[in-house]
């Protein structure tokens, strides 16, 4: 991201949770970089992403992620999830692994 100063990276709390939860360090480290946007779980979300964890998308985290990526009018972009996780989501969900060869700098 800090090659790319007009992009930004969406984070969902959700997955920003479920990182300092496993990492001490990690949301510091995230955070750090000024092109990130926390995306929180508003009223909406909330019950849209308990529906996908309740219907088995997955966890809170994960389901969290595929709501941020569905399109909404404050975001007209492509989505694509960053993970080290890519076989948690669904197939259609455009994901890379973010420890792929480029994508930590």
């Amino acid at each position: 991201m800090a090659r790319t100063p007009g992009d930004l990276l969406r984070i969902p709390a959700l997955c920003l949770m479920q990182a300092e939860s496993e990492d001490a360090d990690a949301g510091r480290r995230v955070l750090g970089f000024s092109s990130i946007v926390v995306d929180d779980l508003g009223t909406a979300a909330s019950i849209t992403v308990g529906g996908m964890v309740r219907d088995g998308y997955g966890g809170p985290d994960t389901c969290h992620a595929l709501y941020c990526a569905l399109p909404r009018p404050e975001f007209t972009g492509m989505s694509i999830l960053l993970t080290d996780r890519e076989q948690a989501y669904p197939l259609g969900v455009v994901t890379v692994d973010i420890d792929s060869p480029g994508m930590l700098g």
